[in-house]
């Protein structure tokens, strides 16, 4: 029903005036949570309390509005919303931003809730707090919002509410008679959350009598109009006409149209201090927008604001188009999607295998597959994605650091034994929330994958949180998958980055008939590379079509060989016209196809299917 409503505001083109709402009537909030706890839902019922969208029954996470979030029914990119609500009396402005809940969007959660003052955390009451609540609190705690509990499906049987509030209590140290109790999905207690938020979240600071100045915390692209910039006010105003100026870039731009998430994009005659709205200023280049950057009036200059703290990419994949003549087409694509989603960090590569291409940054495995999906569905692109990496460092013995972020920039065997000093790789510290009878289990998952145990405690009687660091490397491929089938899917799991350590690291190659393959090499841990070696042979022999010559599929580190498999050759009977006679007759049709063979190999080239790469990426240890 929203496309409707923004139909309607769009064509009538008139602007609405939000400047009667001063910051003491206009409150900035977000919901956090973890993944499937009921984030979307809460926004549609708030939507619709509000009458932004019509009580159809039929709205369903109406601001996952990307296709892929459709799919898999989970947030991957924060949206924003603007509501109208009476309370006592006095119209307020409500400005709801709905998050992701998975860690590898933890990214979207901090640039969120730097536009907020407070922020809803929500619990579902079945499963209780889990490792991404933990994760989500402490990402707002730092921002110092005001945090409300709510407990959601509370109708559910199996729901546990007092359970649920001690574990909140217990964890968070929030007093339990603060939190609410509800039902998204019916709307039980929904109408108590906006007067929970008025009460409790204080209004944005700032003053409409400063220079102008905003904080622009989101993008994305439109073809009509170029780059849409979300921002923040927070001093002054800004409308139609006005000239602003990049703080980053001293660019200067004349403002065309602003207005509010309601929830698509409807035109205002102002924005104002602590309001949260778009700005579309005629910025034609992606390249302009910088996430983060302070705006101000042309003349009125002001002092920047902190910004954010550029995310760190924790998993590096690269990128190659199926076909070489579409190259240029998917460098506007990534551009053009990067604006979207600032967390991926993009460099050019070239492959000996794969041509020219990109080695893109990700925070996560399932970052990395939610954007290769948007690609491929958003802009109609065809992509190839080597196997994800983990950046890791070199130190050499003249006191140099150097990073890796694909195995082929990592030292040769002779270097290493010369000049590098010690092999660095990322760790990170991890949360696991699980019922006490998976604890055996989840201790040998912890040190099958080279973890170090460092405490667990119980949160309430049969619920258990471990901490452990483990390496980066080792959660990249099928951890999560793992997790899931020892706790039969109850266990939750969170990380994030604790530094590096050393280890003893070498570089895996994959050699097709005695010719590397730069797309296959990868850099692992020692103690792993006869498992992985064998495992990758006998992978690519499944999936690698046989030619007319044998191909001889080997893998190897620090140039000795580890497993060998053979594709055999396709052959044709050159005896079957032979219905008797001398042996030599036979043999001497044998030997020329032999030969014949044997030319072939030296001039044949080995295809790799995109399967063969796929079939690396979920290599299973």
């Amino acid at each position: 029903m929203y496309y409707r409503h923004a139909s309607r505001a769009t064509s009538n083109r008139q602007d609405v005036d939000i400047s009667t709402y001063p910051p003491e009537r206009i409150r900035n909030f977000s919901i956090i949570a973890h993944i499937d706890h009921g984030k979307s839902t809460l926004a549609d019922r708030l939507l619709e309390l509000t009458g932004v969208i019509s009580k159809t029954g039929k709205n369903k996470q109406v601001l996952d509005k990307l296709k892929v979030e459709r799919e898999r029914g989970i947030t991957v990119k924060a949206q924003s919303a603007s509501m109208f609500y009476e309370y006592q009396g006095q119209q307020y402005l409500m400005n709801l931003i709905d998050t992701p809940g998975h860690v590898d969007f933890s990214y979207e959660v901090s640039r969120s809730l730097a536009a907020c003052q407070g922020t809803i955390l929500l619990v579902d009451a079945a499963q209780g707090i889990q490792a991404q609540t933990v994760a989500n609190f402490y990402l707002a705690f730092g921002e110092g919002l005001e945090v409300i509990p709510m407990l959601n499906k509370v109708d559910l049987p199996t729901a546990e509410p007092e359970r649920a509030a001690q574990q909140i209590e217990s964890t968070f140290e929030i007093d339990s008679s603060r939190i609410l109790h509800m039902s998204a999905k019916t709307g039980l207690g929904v109408d108590q959350v906006l007067p929970a938020i008025i009460e409790s979240t204080p209004p944005p600071s700032g003053s409409i009598d400063r220079p102008f100045k905003a904080l622009l915390f989101d993008t994305w692209y439109d073809k009509y109009v170029g780059v849409v910039s979300l921002m923040a006010i927070k001093d002054g105003c800004i409308k139609k006409g006005d000239r602003i100026v990049s703080s980053h870039s001293q660019t200067k731009y004349e403002v065309s149209e602003v207005g509010i998430m309601y929830p698509e994009p409807t035109p205002t005659t102002s924005l104002q201090v602590g309001q949260v709205g778009y700005i579309t200023c005629n910025m034609k280049s992606i390249a302009e927008a910088h996430v983060g950057d302070t705006f101000y009036k042309e003349k009125q200059p002001v002092d920047p604001l902190p910004g954010f703290v550029p995310a760190k990419s924790m998993v590096f994949a690269g990128v190659f188009p199926i076909d070489a003549d579409e190259f240029n087409r998917l460098d506007e694509s990534i551009q053009k999607l990067t604006l979207n989603d600032s967390s991926v960090s993009v460099h050019k590569e070239t492959s000996a295998a794969l041509g020219q291409g990109w080695r893109l940054g990700f925070l996560g495995t399932l970052h990395m597959d939610v954007f290769r999906q948007r690609l491929e569905e958003e802009y109609d692109t065809n992509v190839l994605i080597t196997a994800p990496t983990v950046p890791y460092q070199i130190k050499f013995r003249d006191g140099t650091t150097k990073y890796i972020r694909t195995p082929a920039d990592f030292p040769d065997a002779h270097t290493m034994q010369e000049t590098v000093e010690a092999t660095m790789e990322p760790y990170v510290a991890a949360t696991a929330i699980f019922p006490e009878q998976y604890l055996g289990q989840m201790l040998e998952l912890c040190t099958m994958r080279r973890g170090e145990v460092q405490n667990h405690t119980f949160i309430d009687e049969s619920r258990v949180l471990l901490k452990c660091r483990l390496p980066m490397a080792e959660i990249v491929t099928d951890f999560f998958d793992q997790l899931k089938s020892k706790s039969q899917g109850f266990a939750s799991f969170d990380y994030e980055e604790a530094g590096y350590e050393a280890s003893d690291l070498v570089k895996m190659e994959v050699l097709l008939n005695n010719e590397p393959v730069d797309a296959l090499a990868a850099v692992m841990h020692r103690s792993n590379v006869v498992t992985m070696g064998r495992d990758i042979a006998k992978r690519l022999k499944e999936v690698i079509r046989r030619q007319l010559f044998d191909i001889i599929i080997q893998t190897a580190a620090n140039g000795k060989i580890v497993a060998r498999e053979t594709v055999k050759q396709l052959r044709k009977n050159v005896t079957a016209k032979c219905y008797g006679g001398d042996i030599t007759r036979k043999m001497k049709l044998l030997n020329k196809q032999k030969e014949g063979k044997k030319k072939m190999k030296k001039f044949g080239k080995v295809e790799l299917p995109q399967e063969a790469f796929l079939s690396i990426m979920t290599a299973k240890k």
